[in-house]
């Protein structure tokens, strides 16, 4: 039996729990209170405003059914709104408030320096390599996951 720091299953679940305590550290010390799954989303919806709930959490590879109480909470703080579609009436388009769109330049920075701290211990290029190496072993495993990730213009 193999040890668990030689299983990439143990060990990308210990890189998730750093990435979230750092992300948290980070954006906390710069006086936002976002989850990286929160930041995720509003930036998701900036770069594609109008997107509804179904197409953002295949953006951000999140489960479908539990997206609602993110956007749930982003709304509550202000930074998005749901306005009826246009399109289909039984969906809502999300949009970036004013106060989202300044959360999102504000927390730029301190997102940024967490992304820093989680490769902290590697190389610029054993960083470069990790991040390569995660998005491929990702876009073999995509179908495998609950929530794969999706491109807007497949919709």
């Amino acid at each position: 039996m193999r040890d668990n720091d030689e299983m990439p299953g143990h060990l990308a679940r210990r890189f998730q729990q750093i990435a979230v305590a750092v992300f948290l550290a980070e954006v906390g010390e710069a006086g936002f209170d976002l989850t990286p799954v929160q930041y995720a989303a509003l930036a998701a919806i900036r770069t594609n405003p109008g997107i509804d709930q179904v197409t953002l959490a295949g953006l951000i590879a999140y489960d479908r059914t539990t997206i609602t109480g993110v956007v749930d909470r982003l709304v509550q703080k202000g930074l998005l709104v749901r306005n009826p579609s246009s399109r289909d009436r039984r969906a809502r388009e999300l949009q970036v408030t004013e106060l989202g769109k300044r959360t999102l330049r504000g927390i730029t920075p301190a997102v940024e320096a967490a992304q820093q701290t989680m490769l902290r211990g590697l190389t610029a290029k054993e960083g470069a390599d990790l991040t390569r190496l995660l998005r491929k072993a990702i876009a073999a495993g995509n179908e495998l996951s609950r929530a794969p990730l999706r491109d807007a213009e497949l919709r």
